[in-house]
């Protein structure tokens, strides 16, 4: 097997989160400053911001840019407006202007991702082919579906993965295998990211060339590494194939998000090793910050 030009885009749901200070951050880190930090250690960013705020002021895109290497990937879902409110349904004006602004990050801007309503089933997908048909091809897209007829391995879904390949459009898994693994057994954390995370099938599918996973662990790491053995594979096989899949690390309460995502990159980079003496890009991860700063004393 010949090594293909593909790499890894590692990275968490947010980057600011003062849980992280004393491992991912300083103890006593600003958190307005947390940007630049996370960015040291991570090569790419699940940007929820934008679902629940909106399209983001220039300002803002010019703070990201001045924050993060030019390798950085920002990876931004569409406002909750238009997927949920709207359900897509004649957003015309409103996408162009949030894609418009969102394109102010340039070659940072990942996959923007289209996360549909967990009710957003067969009869409008027509609205998402509307959608898909007039995406500007310069912006990377991805589409996270949540209805479980978009799971039934049937006519529809292969309809559904049909139409997101004809667009190149990647499609998000969402593995919360993990999560929902055991009972939450008055584990609030657990309790809670198992009440807000859907609970769905795992299809595994390359629709695109940057396949998006979204591993979304739970507080035991021993149930965490059962659950990600299998994309070790998968993860090698895409990037030897040339693809350049984004994997989005999530925990019950995202404390201990870093730590999982590191764990996790290291089995990749072990895999590559056995493979190969040379590691894609991606596939190696600096000490946290706030580690760096705990060995000084």
């Amino acid at each position: 097997m010949s090594q293909g030009n593909g790499r890894l885009y590692l990275g968490l749901p947010m980057w600011a989160n003062a849980d992280w200070r004393g491992s991912l951050y300083a103890q006593h880190m600003d958190m307005q400053h947390s940007l630049k930090e996370y960015a040291t250690v991570f090569s790419a960013v699940e940007g929820n911001t934008t679902f629940y705020s909106g399209t983001p002021k220039n300002e803002t895109i010019q703070s990201w840019l001045s924050s993060a290497p030019e390798t950085f990937k920002f990876s931004f879902k569409l406002p909750s407006l238009l997927t949920h409110e709207k359900r897509l349904h004649e957003i015309n004006s409103e996408l162009n202007e949030f894609l418009d602004r969102i394109s102010l990050l340039g070659k940072r801007l990942g996959p923007v991702m289209i996360q549909l309503p967990r009710n957003f089933g067969p009869d409008e997908i027509e609205k998402l082919e509307v959608i898909l048909a007039h995406w500007p091809r310069h912006i990377p897209c991805a589409v996270e579906p949540r209805d479980i007829a978009l799971f039934n391995k049937d006519a529809v879904e292969k309809y559904f993965n049909r139409l997101l390949i004809t667009y190149q459009t990647d499609r998000v898994l969402l593995d919360a295998r993990p999560l929902f693994s055991t009972p939450s057994n008055n584990d609030l954390a657990l309790m809670h990211a198992q009440k807000e995370k859907p609970k769905r099938p795992l299809h595994v599918i390359s629709t695109g060339v940057s396949p998006i996973i979204r591993f979304i662990g739970h507080t035991d790491m021993k149930i965490n590494d059962h659950y990600f053995t299998p994309w070790i594979e998968r993860i090698f096989l895409w990037i030897t194939q040339g693809k350049t899949p984004f994997l989005f690390v999530h925990t019950a309460d995202n404390k201990s998000a870093p730590a999982l995502a590191r764990r996790c990159l290291q089995r990749v980079e072990k895999r590559f090793l056995e493979y190969s003496s040379q590691l894609p890009d991606g596939c190696c991860i600096s000490e946290f910050p706030g580690e760096k700063q705990g060995t000084l004393f």
